[in-house]
């Protein structure tokens, strides 16, 4: 369902298992930030959906239609393409991701989302809460999903890495924090610019030349690229 403020829309994916857990104090935190800005976040717990792994069918690489596994995925991307901005929000657990937010971004990218890229040019940001390790590792590897959705990260300043050692769920690092309020405003600016052009020009920002980069893209010949090829690309 596509609900838009005039101010943004943002979808936060919330990865953690945790019933008011360090991730949620985050998210809240950022939904109060966005509504002081006269946006809407609405949130996604993946705990409350039904989310099935990946079957053994193993064609996931080769079909051409997305994933007929019966469960709530299809929903939840459709609630993400309906949104202006995103946010993955997620702990580390035993030095990765945590599993939820790992089974969803396996089923909803390899199932739906590699076939047309329908996050493409949609503001991304990124949580990551957890004691002490691992955190710049989990945020790197969001960063890599939301760069292959197409997705536009506005830069910040220092990751948002929240950091608890105290054993009480909260924002308890004050730096994390700032950067957390930084790229939530810096979020919005973005959504509020692209919004602005879209109603001025009519057109995206950025042109869709293709549907997903596994289609081939014509060349001149049927040969790899030369230097000169890759100089004279416009």
């Amino acid at each position: 369902m596509k609900v838009h403020s005039e101010a943004g829309t943002i979808l936060a994916i919330n990865g953690s298992e945790r019933v008011g857990g360090n991730t949620d104090h985050a998210i809240a935190y950022a939904g109060r930030l966005i509504a002081e800005r006269g946006a809407v976040l609405r949130t996604i717990q993946l705990r409350e959906h039904r989310i099935s792994p990946c079957s053994p069918c193993g064609d996931c690489n080769s079909r051409t239609v997305p994933c007929q596994v019966d469960d709530d995925v299809p929903a939840l991307v459709e609630q993400m393409t309906g949104a202006d901005g995103l946010i993955y929000a997620a702990p580390v657990h035993g030095f990765g991701l945590a599993h939820l937010m790992q089974v969803f971004i396996e089923r909803a990218g390899v199932g739906y989302l590699r076939f047309t890229r329908p996050l493409a040019d949609k503001v991304g940001g990124i949580i990551v809460t957890g004691r002490r390790y691992s955190d710049s590792s989990v945020h790197n590897q969001i960063v890599n999903n939301l760069l292959l959705n197409r997705m536009i990260l506005v830069g910040s300043g220092f990751p948002v890495l929240l950091r608890n050692t105290t054993g009480t769920p909260g924002l308890h690092d004050a730096e994390g924090v700032d950067a957390l309020e930084r790229m939530v405003h810096r979020m919005l600016d973005m959504v509020q610019l692209l919004k602005q052009h879209q109603r001025v020009d009519g057109d995206p920002v950025l042109p869709r030349r293709d549907r997903n980069e596994r289609v081939p893209r014509p060349r001149r010949n049927d040969s790899a690229p030369t230097r000169g090829d890759i100089e004279n690309v416009h």
